[in-house]
Parts: C-alpha cells; structure tokens; sequence
C-alpha cells in the first residue's frame, strides 16, 4: 500500500489520516476481493489492479478546491464503493452517502465499510431517477461523484438533480470523454450545469485515459427531470 500513501503525501492529507486510513483500504479491499470470488462486484481481482485502478484512481481528485469544499458528498452508482469509500477515509469530516441500483452490492459494500471501521457513509439502495425526485435528498449536496455509470448526457441527468445550487458534479470518465461531453451540451445546459474544467492528471496505468470532468451546478435543475426510471437511458436529452 506505499503507492497509496505516497498519494495521500502528495495530496497534503495529514499524517494522522493517513495512518488511518491506509489499514482502512487494506481491510476493504480485503474484504471486496474475497467477496467477488462470490458475487461480481468488479472485473478487477488482482491486488495490484485493485490498488491502481480502484482506490488510486479514486482519489485522483483528493485536492481539488470542489472536494476540499464540500461537506455533503453523493456517489451515485457506486459499484463496489468507488470512488466513494477512499474519499471518505481521507476526508472523515465529510458526510457521504454511496447510492447503487442493486441491493446486494449495497449490503456487501456496508458490510465491508464497518469491518473496516468507516463510520462517515450512508449506503442506499436506489435509482437515482428516484431518488433524486425525493425533497429529501433533491439539490441538498454540495458534491455529486459519479465514476463508469453512464454516457455523460446521461449521467447528468441521473447526477445534477441531486447538486444544490452553486454545487459541483465531478465524473470519472475515460478515453471518449470529449466525444461524451460534445453530445452532452444540450443537456448540461437543460439541466443547469456549466462545464469548468477538465482534469487530465489521472493515474490510470500507461496507454489509458482517465480524466476528471468538472461540472459547476449554475441553476436550479427544472423540476420535471430527472424523468422517469429508464428514460434518460433510453433517451438522453441529446
């Protein structure tokens, strides 16, 4: 785990974190490889991988003004708890909730969570389209993270309705992000978002392509979106 605390070194996060929060990622990753010999939490099995392409990867953006600002935090279609648990543990001052679409990834990643000690997370079970519709949760976080969930049009519409006013969505994307994001702009536009920057520094190992695509909330989101469950997917708003 010594590329994980270098990472953490390099991002200005404190020693005392550290020292917590390394074991804390040892554990979970621990816990989320024994489980996927069950259940298929995610394609990649190797510590190495695991290490690189999950939790590093995660943490790509640890020192942007966006998270350093934030203290409510939605991961939307966390998967195997990415990128919200690693974040979580550097930043246990912040409140976050990780949303997922199938329950039992939501019992598995809980499970593993508190074997772990990480006591700053919410799990749900959920569609954002659902959710997001709810008065309870609809434009009340500072910082919507979203990583391999979506076409960018899409996404936005899962992700934004969730981001209060003067918040920000930051989607983990990959080589055909510039192609994402031009058939995204009518939607960015619907939906009140505006795009402030596109961060190309990912850790991604050689010959891939991972980026951050920072997304400021400018306007509310109108109230008829996101529409129904399946919509979006079927017909973004190109």
């Amino acid at each position: 785990m010594k590329k994980i605390e270098t990472l953490l070194k390099k991002h200005k996060i404190k020693e005392n974190i550290i020292k917590i929060a390394v074991p804390a990622m040892e554990e979970y990753m621990g816990s989320i490889i024994e489980w996927n010999k069950k259940v298929n939490l995610t394609t990649i099995t190797s510590r190495e991988d695991f290490i690189e392409k999950h939790l590093v990867d995660s943490l790509i953006c640890a020192d942007s003004k966006e998270i350093r600002n934030s203290k409510t935090i939605i991961d939307v279609g966390t998967g195997a708890g990415f990128p919200g648990i690693p974040l979580a543990l550097v930043f246990p001052e912040k409140s976050f909730l990780l949303l997922d679409s199938q329950n039992k990834k939501i019992g598995i990643i809980k499970e593993a969570a508190e074997k772990a000690g990480i006591r700053n997370v919410i799990f749900i079970h959920g569609r954002a389209e659902d959710l997001a519709r709810e008065k309870d949760y609809r434009e009340k976080f500072d910082l919507c993270l979203s990583r391999a969930v979506a076409p960018m049009a899409v996404l936005l519409e899962y992700c934004l309705p969730f981001v209060r006013k003067g918040g920000n969505f930051l989607a983990y994307k990959g080589a055909k992000w510039q192609q994402e994001m031009d058939a995204a702009e009518n939607a960015l536009d619907i939906l009140g978002g505006k795009k402030t920057r596109i961060d190309k520094d990912g850790c991604g190992k050689e010959g891939t392509e991972h980026v951050v695509i920072y997304i400021h909330k400018e306007k509310e989101t109108p109230g008829k979106y996101p529409r129904k469950a399946g919509k979006p997917s079927k017909y973004p708003l190109l």
